[in-house]
């Protein structure tokens, strides 16, 4: 019964959208969880939905949801229509342009817009609103156009788009390079003691939540990461630093500080929608929980942005305001510092 449950099945109409392979060191894991683990947005009902249907497989075969597995299997979801992300539909999604002309635009980014489609998000992205604004963008190797950087779904800020193909080679060298200028406002958890510091460890994805980055220190694992900070705000249990990257890695910024014991404030992927310092009295833990409401997203905005114009050859920086969000948070964290007697 088993082997006809698990029949080949026939790809021609089939189109892949997700592909993992088991690492060597992976333990017997149900295929649902392991699928858990890995796609973002994915409800265990759902995965156990598409096993059932046939559309999860391990090793080319489909498996049931309780299907165990082992080292080096590969496991892929397949449905009988393309990836959504793969289906770029134009919206008159308003835009807020900083800068533009026939070579790059720059954009600054609200808190909430996704920069391009993907999984769980296919629609009201940047990208969707781009391409009704300009025809005919560039597109980069992972086909999505315009875009030679990004920022995530909750950070704000100031973004760079290619015009023409020679706008996307020239920008995007320039990244490689570190030759751009990119500064961030972070309001994080707790008092860093160090007016200045740079905070350096390879970035890669988390062993332990496929959905975080982690810092590997020792440098067996990921990608070489270097954030730079200088501390703006001390507002007891929590500062206020501006971030200068060094290197764009995912998640970076997120990562580095959890790293140090100074986790984002309200940064819910990382474990910063907790309060994390300060006292135990019920009228703070109120405060800060009204604090999450004010903010409800990780306190992380993209302020300046430069780069070298790929056509004038001229150095370009931008500056944006720190959103309304932001501003009112750090307002009720300064009215508490300054009326708070407590030691750091």
């Amino acid at each position: 019964m088993q082997e006809e449950q698990n029949q080949d099945i026939e790809n021609d109409d089939l189109y892949e959208h997700y592909k993992f392979v088991a690492s060597d060191g992976q333990e017997p894991l149900r295929v649902d969880k392991f699928l858990m683990n890995f796609v973002e947005n994915a409800t265990r009902n759902k995965i156990q939905q598409a096993a059932k249907a046939g559309n999860v497989l391990v090793n080319d075969v489909a498996v049931k949801s309780n299907h165990k597995v082992k080292p080096k299997d590969i496991v892929r979801v397949v449905l009988s229509y393309p990836p959504a992300e793969n289906l770029l539909v134009a919206e008159d999604i308003p835009l807020d342009i900083v800068f533009e002309d026939d070579t790059v635009i720059v954009v600054n980014k609200p808190a909430g817009m996704v920069v391009h489609p993907g999984h769980g998000n296919y629609s009201g992205t940047l990208v969707n609103g781009l391409i009704h604004h300009i025809e005919n963008l560039p597109t980069n190797s992972n086909e999505r156009p315009g875009l030679v950087h990004r920022i995530d779904k909750d950070t704000s800020g100031l973004l760079v788009v290619a015009k023409s193909e020679f706008a996307m080679a020239h920008l995007s060298k320039q990244f490689f390079d570190r030759t751009t200028e990119r500064f961030y406002y972070a309001l994080v958890w707790g008092n860093i003691e160090e007016d200045e510091g740079t905070i350096e460890g390879n970035i890669g994805r988390s062993l332990k939540n496929r959905l975080q980055m982690a810092v590997f220190p020792d440098g067996d694992f990921g990608k070489h990461a270097v954030t730079h900070f200088k501390v703006l705000e001390r507002l007891t249990y929590v500062t206020l630093v501006r971030c200068k990257l060094e290197t764009g890695r995912t998640h970076q910024i997120r990562a580095h500080f959890k790293h140090i014991g100074h986790t984002l404030f309200n940064d819910e992927r990382y474990g910063g929608d907790a309060v994390l310092k300060g006292t135990t009295f019920t009228k703070y833990r109120q405060f800060v929980h009204n604090c999450f409401k004010v903010l409800p997203r990780q306190a992380l905005h993209a302020k300046t942005l430069g780069f070298t114009h790929p056509k004038t050859g001229k150095f370009m920086q931008f500056d944006s305001e720190v959103p309304k969000d932001m501003v009112d948070c750090l307002e009720k964290w300064r009215t508490y510092s300054e009326n708070s007697k407590e030691e750091f």
